[in-house]
This record gives C-alpha cells, sequence and structure tokens, in this order.
C-alpha cells in the first residue's frame, strides 16, 4: 500500500507544472507546564466517564451475520467482574444437541474484553438474543469451591441471515 502511494506521488509531481511545493517545516513544541496539562486532557477523553464505569454494555458486531460466518463480541463489565459469559441460540455448535451455547471471556481490569465467535451454519434465520453476564469469580483453593457474583446483565438480538455462497466470491470484480 505504501508503495502504491509513493508511486501516486511521483506521478503527480511529473505532471505537475513547475516545481514541487516544498514541505513546510513543522514548530516543535516547546516544554511547558501547559503542554502537560494538556496531555492530561486528552488521557481523560479517552477514559471511561465514572458514570458509565459500572454499567454492562454487550455489542455483537455485525448485528445481522449470515449462517456459518463469524462475529466480533464486545463486551464492557463493571471493574469488579473478572469474567464474562455471552449466551445464545446462534453460537450452537455443529452437531451438537445444545441449543444454547455460553462463551466465556476473561476481563481487563477496566473491565473490557473482545472475542470471534462463529454463527452456526444449523442455527435458525430470524431473531435470536445474545445475553451478556458479567461475574465475579472467587475460589477457595483448598476445597476447589467456587462462589459465583452476577454483577451485570445486558442483551441485544442478533438477526441471522440464510446461508449464501456468493458471500465468498468476489461481485464487484465484473
Amino acid at each position: 500500500m505504501r508503495l502504491v502511494t509513493r508511486i501516486g506521488v511521483a506521478a503527480t509531481l511529473l505532471v505537475s507544472q513547475g516545481s514541487p511545493p516544498e514541505p513546510t517545516p513543522t514548530p516543535t513544541p516547546s516544554p511547558t507546564p501547559t503542554s502537560t496539562a494538556s496531555t492530561s486532557q486528552k488521557s481523560s477523553k479517552t477514559a471511561i466517564p465514572p458514570a458509565l464505569k459500572n454499567v454492562p454494555s454487550l455489542r455483537v458486531l455485525p448485528w445481522d451475520p449470515r449462517q456459518a460466518s463469524h462475529v466480533r463480541i464486545f463486551v464492557h463489565c463493571p471493574p469488579k467482574a473478572n469474567h464474562a459469559l455471552i449466551g445464545s441460540t446462534a453460537f450452537a455448535l455443529k452437531g451438537s444437541r445444545r441449543l444454547y451455547r455460553e462463551v466465556g471471556l476473561g476481563l481487563s481490569d477496566r473491565g473490557l474484553a473482545h472475542r470471534a465467535v462463529s454463527i452456526s451454519y444449523s442455527a435458525l434465520p430470524g431473531f435470536h438474543g445474545a445475553y451478556l453476564k458479567c461475574v465475579k469469580v472467587k475460589m477457595n483453593q483448598k476445597t476447589r469451591i467456587r462462589h459465583i457474583r452476577v454483577l451485570g446483565r445486558d442483551a441485544m438480538p442478533v438477526y441471522v441471515r440464510r446461508f449464501s455462497i456468493w458471500q465468498f466470491f468476489d461481485q464487484t470484480g465484473r
């Protein structure tokens, strides 16, 4: 990709009349106390607002996949949670008798996670629900007994479309 852009720039310079424009020098910022304040403002813009830190959210992209394709799952849970479970009838494995499948995700310190999951070829076309549970799992190492506490829930619809073989071929190249 980089080679193509360099060729495009070289061709533009050859075709244009006159000499190429000279690059303008970029000013270098001087170290001042205001520059450190601006960097702290930038980092606060990317942080999760305090009002939304404890709100669980689930996003499945695309929301209308075809049978036998993949979806990306993005999760945000409260920071106290250390695991997330996403369940749906659309994620059922091929040949499995179970109609509902749960997929587990480990969370980061901020409560964020992502994963790719396949939509089964045998999933029925139509609306399916995707359900999120944010949980805190504690285990007693001696007795191996786990205590699971649900900290948040969320849900969203997933619309499964019929399988099409043409999704694997380029339609625009004709």
